[in-house]
């Protein structure tokens, strides 16, 4: 068994997100350990919980928190990408005088250093966006 961590840097419903939503599904199935993901630059857009897919169109991020929640794996957003785009948690909505938490349910904010340690300790670590 070999255990990566995916790091997204692209938005919901672009190839390179959707492709790495199929690689962690396909991770998984092999019995390979998905880490952490960490979502960093565009990529935290599939956090944004207040995002609203057209009706018939795939919703990327619903897919991304179902595998999330399916398989208990640890979703990092980058806290400091989240913030300049407005993907807010409870605590950081609070602090910076905002109504709504936008983070989806089973999604976190963190620093770089998480990822920093995650690829530390991982074997692989693949880039998608």
């Amino acid at each position: 068994m070999t255990s990566f961590v995916l790091l997204i840097q692209s938005p919901p419903s672009t190839p390179a997100n959707l492709h790495a939503l199929n690689f962690a599904k396909t991770l998984l199935a092999q019995g390979h350990e998905l880490q952490r993901l960490f979502f960093y630059g565009q990529g935290v857009y599939t956090a944004f919980s207040a995002a609203v897919t057209p009706h018939g169109e795939f919703d990327a991020g619903d897919a991304w928190q179902q595998l999330v929640e399916a398989h208990h794996l640890d979703a990092v957003v980058c806290i400091a990408a989240a913030l300049r785009r407005g993907v807010l948690d409870e605590p950081e909505a609070l602090r910076h005088g905002k109504a709504a938490n936008l983070l989806r349910k089973g999604f976190e904010l963190a620093g770089l250093g998480m990822l920093v340690e995650s690829i530390l300790t991982a074997d692989r670590c693949m880039t998608f966006g």
